[in-house]
């Protein structure tokens, strides 16, 4: 059979459409509905049918800012005031947050003085508006004007600014009642979190929803408008974008790998639960709303693994105002895809909510006979018990069928070959289903529970069941001869499946001592994983390939060999957690942490009996504090650990110790603007308790191998100037080996380059006839690598560049993304000389979608 040549398919559109440019009138205030500086309950009218709040801003003015809740029925907002604290609060009956895409609304620090503006839906049929104080309680006036409802809000004295001397005297008499002459121009902080880089919390760090300046700990979150723009399809495509973060697979793997601060991560949360099968399946984007990456150790909340950090994918869910989504692409190597998004209430009450995300991707690949297919879909149903109680059920099932992915070996692809160079989109598999597949079937659903007993205290409960099944017909190289053109392979022909059970109860609460505000976190987690063989697991025989001329046969697999028993592996954990966030000072935040975990593994044989066992005991700390010196800078230390069980024994029967991780870390997190910030980290982290052979007899292992990364890093995300976003940084890693009796000291870890830096940014014109159209450019560098831990070949570095073009407008959005813009070829990660995986050239889709 000859070889396939890969095949390119192009589709340009240029959509242009003109529009008559909208002016804006300037806002008129003209009802004085509130001008007391105390918390006042406002007349509630009854019988008033349900408005939509179409729009949320947050304008500069001379006083502080006003909040505008943008309505065709403003009249009909009737607020009902009852601060509290720090916080201005002000609920709204009988009104519904409609913005575009059904998304609430949360801005930080829109000025000093102001920690943070939120609008959110409270319940089924009520809008909450939360302004938050630094030091005090904001003074506040409402008033109704042509756009909508108007908060005019200031800080108190002492947390704006200090007083100024003059020489003019000013004074004391001030209106009452601004007209639109006297108002300053109006600045434009955000319309909505649904275009945001920026997202001011995250619940990763702490389990507890967070200021990210206010936790002790890099993280980087990518918002879901970073993966549409950029239309990445799986986990790793949108990990690019955190540039200490590096892919160890080919984005053609049925996995999903990579490497956080120089250590393989086996870490993937979802929604802040455990989940193992997220490594063992793609990941696929359709249903997530934002990735958060944590870097460093995270046992502490989390338990075993996740030395380098820590990704939670955070999903979708249903929103109370409807919105539907259609989406369509096509592109280069016969891609084809769809997908759509739903949501709205099933009532007329609104206390039932659902969304339904699925969606069809194929394509060809560059590579000669490797197509993939992916189908996905995804419900979820939010019932709202009542005023302080929900409860949220989830589902998600994917199916993803294509051939391994096994890579090129390293002579003739990175280093020279005297037969001359391997094509990138040579396969050396078998084009045949029957002997090289690896067709994966995801299937989760849980449930969230959250019960508020109080305004300080929340009880959660979360659940999640996953069950993989696969058949992998697992091809593989297993040497390349002489004549550096003869690759021998091997082939294993299994079907298995593995469970996975997590369970996590935990309760937050808000106190006091004295003037010390605490915020406690106390949880227990269970969880159980069960890997075992859905069918017979055997080697079978399989003819070597000619790597520059190969002819596929079905043929070439031959006889059975070796059948590997059916042994299952069943893991389980018990957790107890302890977390207090401690407000020593306004500007001064510690965080203090601790978890105490019971780990267990049992191999059992074929008739369920148990062949080994091993239980290992832990304890995981976590301290750190914040300085906040100014409203804009945070400065912070941590320390923390982490821990993974290590199975087996040593030559003289001793059970291993789990392997540690220690992570001392100081950084700084700076807020340059009201939608734009940054943060730089410098970290060191040892990896100890690893194994290596032993002197003594080199088929058994001892616990003194040592592995150290120590780097920078920096990221800043967020919002340059109206319609200028951008979301990149920088890492420099030096990850080695330490101590070890195999691999010589000093070593560098494989996949781990020493610079690595991304920058991705999008421009939207914002008015006139061409408003919604935008571009957008990526730029994506990984340094040289060192190919394996050996240090025996590496791979060179890259820089690919990526851009868009895209146009929306109300309903319509067009996009045209191009990967790999120059056409560049690259090695994205390598396993061993047998195995290195090259990038995809260019790449183009073109995408039409539709909202309504």
């Amino acid at each position: 059979m000859e070889s396939r040549q890969s095949k390119e398919f192009i589709s340009v559109g240029i959509l242009l459409a003109f529009m008559s440019f909208l002016v804006q009138p300037a806002v008129a205030k003209t009802e004085l509905r509130n001008s007391t500086s105390q918390p006042q309950l406002l007349v509630q009218q009854k019988d008033v049918s349900v408005v939509k709040v179409t729009g949320v801003k947050v304008n500069s003015t001379d006083k502080g800012i006003e909040v505008i809740l943008e309505s065709t029925q403003t009249e009909a907002l009737k607020p009902v005031i009852k601060s509290e604290e720090n916080n201005y609060i002000a609920d709204i009956p009988n009104a519904v947050l409609a913005l575009p895409e059904g998304k609430e609304f949360s801005v930080a620090n829109p000025m000093p003085g102001i920690v943070s503006v939120s609008v959110i839906q409270a319940d089924a049929n009520t809008v909450r508006v939360t302004v938050t104080g630094e030091v005090g309680l904001p003074t506040a006036e409402l008033f109704d004007s042509d756009e909508g409802l108007v908060f005019e809000l200031a800080p108190v004295a002492e947390a704006t600014q200090p007083p100024q001397q003059s020489e003019q005297p000013t004074s004391e008499t001030q209106p009452e009642q601004p007209t639109a002459e006297s108002d300053e121009p109006i600045e434009l902080v955000v319309t909505g979190e649904q275009d945001s880089y920026l997202v001011p919390t995250a619940s990763t760090a702490t389990k507890t929803d967070t200021l990210l300046r206010d936790i002790p700990q890099a993280i980087q979150v990518i918002p879901q408008q970073v993966l549409q723009d950029q239309q990445v399809r799986r986990l790793n495509e949108a990990l690019r974008n955190a540039p200490s973060v590096i892919s160890d697979n080919s984005e053609r793997s049925a996995f999903e790998g990579f490497t956080i601060r120089g250590f393989s991560n086996r870490n993937i949360i979802r929604n802040g639960l455990r989940d193992d099968t997220n490594i063992t399946s793609n990941v696929i984007t359709d249903n997530i709303e934002q990735i958060e990456v944590l870097r460093g150790p995270a046992s502490v909340l989390f338990g075993q693994g996740g030395t380098g950090g820590t990704i939670n994918i955070v999903t979708k869910q249903p929103q109370s105002i409807p919105f539907y989504s259609i989406e369509g692409t096509i592109g280069s190597f016969d891609t084809y895809g769809g997908s759509i998004d739903f949501t709205g209430p099933l009532n007329d009450d609104r206390t039932l909510l659902y969304r339904l995300n699925a969606s069809i991707f194929r394509t060809d690949t560059f590579v000669d006979f490797f197509d993939t297919e992916r189908y996905f879909i995804a419900p979820s149903l939010t019932w709202l018990m009542g005023k302080n109680t929900q409860l949220t059920l989830e589902a998600e099932y994917s199916e993803q069928r294509q051939p391994n992915d096994r890579g090129l070996p390293a002579v003739g692809t990175v280093l020279p070959n005297p037969n001359g160079k391997i094509p990138i989109n040579r396969f050396i598999g078998e084009p045949f289903s029957e002997i090289d597949k690896n067709n994966r079937r995801p299937l989760r659903i849980g449930y969230n529970f959250e019960h508020r007993f109080n305004e300080n205290w929340q009880l959660r409960n979360a659940f999640n069941f996953s069950y993989l099944s696969v058949e992998q017909n697992s091809l593989f190289p297993s040497a390349l001869l002489e004549d550096n053109r003869t690759l021998e392979r091997g082939l294993v022909i299994s079907k298995f499946a593995q469970q996975a059970y997590n369970l996590d109860t935990n309760v937050v609460g808000n106190f006091k001592t004295g003037s010390v505000d605490h915020k406690l976190l106390f949880g227990i987690d269970l969880s159980r994983d069960v890997s075992y063989n859905e069918g017979r697991v055997f080697f079978r025989e399989l003819d070597p390939i000619d790597i520059f001329n190969p002819v596929y046969r079905r043929d070439s697999a031959g006889a059975d060999l070796e059948e590997i028993p059916n042994e299952p592996t069943i893991s389980e954990g018990l957790g107890i957690y302890l977390q207090d966030q401690i407000a020593l000072f306004d500007n001064l935040k510690l965080v203090l942490g601790g978890r105490f975990d019971i780990v267990t593994q049992t191999l059992e044989n074929a008739q369920g009996e148990s062949i080994s066992f091993q239980q290992d005991e832990a304890f995981s700390p976590r301290i750190g504090i914040v300085y906040q010196p100014t409203q804009a800078v945070s400065l912070y230390a941590n320390y923390s650990r982490s821990f993974q069980q290590v199975t087996g024994t040593s030559l003289d029967r001793r059970l291993f110790e789990p392997e540690r991780g220690t992570q001392y870390e100081v950084g700084m997190k700076v807020d340059w603007t009201k939608n734009l910030a940054s943060t730089l980290a410098l970290y060191q982290i040892t990896r100890s308790n690893v194994l290596t052979s032993d002197p003594r007899d080199p088929n058994f292992s001892i616990q003194t191998g040592e592995q150290r990364s120590r780097g920078i890093e920096l990221d800043i995300t967020g919002e340059i100037a109206p319609g200028w976003k951008i979301i990149g940084g920088y890492a420099y890693t030096d990850a080695r080996v330490t101590k070890d009796n195999d691999i010589p000291e000093g070593n560098r870890i494989n996949n781990v380059p020493e610079h690595a830096f991304s920058l991705w940014s999008t421009y939207e014109i914002q008015t006139g006839n061409l408003q919604g159209l935008g571009f957008g450019l990526g730029l994506f560098y990984v340094g040289e690598r060192e190919g394996d831990l050996d240090n025996s070949f590496s791979l060179p570095s890259y820089l690919r560049t990526d851009a868009a073009l895209f146009y929306r407008r109300n309903n319509f959005r067009a996009a045209l993304n191009v990967q790999n813009l120059f056409d560049n070829e690259y090695f994205e990660a390598g396993e061993s000389d047998l195995r290195v995986f090259p990038g995809a050239p260019r790449t183009v889709r073109f995408t039409l979608g539709w909202q309504f």
